[in-house]
């Protein structure tokens, strides 16, 4: 599962990258966190989306 995990990491940073928004090891992490069920995922897309706003 963890070499899934970092699949879907590489996968979103690129699809994120080509749009001028690579993922932060901040947000790598929450990814990690949610996809292994330590974090909720609504909560961390929450978060992600408003630093992303705050820094715009």
């Amino acid at each position: 599962m963890n070499d899934t995990i970092e699949k879907t990491i590489r996968y979103v940073d690129a699809s994120l990258s080509m749009e001028g928004m690579p993922l932060t090891e901040q947000d790598k992490d929450s990814i990690r966190d949610s996809l292994s069920g330590k974090a909720d995922v609504d909560e961390a897309v929450r978060k992600t989306r408003a630093e992303y706003r705050a820094a715009s």
